[in-house]
């Protein structure tokens, strides 16, 4: 359990989950500039139980950022913004990725932040999965873009993005 602390400063994540099983974060502090490139507060990959408990977090970037073999996630009591909002992905850019599975939102607020709860993949012909997602009582407030599903994800606007679906 990562309880009570207050994470600031980083350069890039505040907070790496990778190959982790069963781990709580709760009341987690996230205080990081809006400008601040690159400062996801809680990036997760590869990892199974991890549950983000009524924790706040203010970034540059996602909020939180699900990568590939995250599974069994429970985000339950986040307060996130400024930032990209919470984001699955980026699915499918490179080979042999595993699927992200069991993803729940819940009793979530969204303040300032670009997106939502997003999806991103990369349009590539590797396969990207996602699937067993639950978003309820999801709050958001000054949000460009409440869900947002991009089948066509394009960083740094380097690459055509002439199809995505906005929800």
């Amino acid at each position: 359990m990562v309880q009570g602390i207050t994470l600031r400063h980083r350069k890039q994540f505040h907070a790496k989950v990778l190959g982790c099983k069963n781990i709580t974060f709760e009341h987690v502090t996230v205080p990081a500039p809006k400008d601040s490139p690159n400062t996801d507060g809680i990036d997760i990959g590869r990892s199974d139980g991890v549950k983000i408990i009524d924790t706040d977090i203010k970034t540059g970037d996602d909020c939180i950022s699900i990568g590939d073999g995250a599974k069994n996630l429970d985000i339950t009591g986040v307060t996130c913004g400024p930032g990209h909002g919470i984001s699955i992905g980026s699915l499918g850019k490179f080979a042999n990725k595993e699927p992200v599975e069991g993803i729940k939102v819940s009793k979530c607020t969204l303040t300032d932040t670009s997106n939502g709860v997003r999806i991103k993949t990369w349009e590539s012909e590797f396969p990207g999965t996602a699937s067993n997602l639950y978003f309820e009582d999801i709050t958001v407030k000054n949000v460009s873009f409440p869900v947002l599903i991009g089948q066509k994800y394009c960083p740094w606007n380097k690459c055509e993005m002439d199809v995505c679906t906005y929800l």
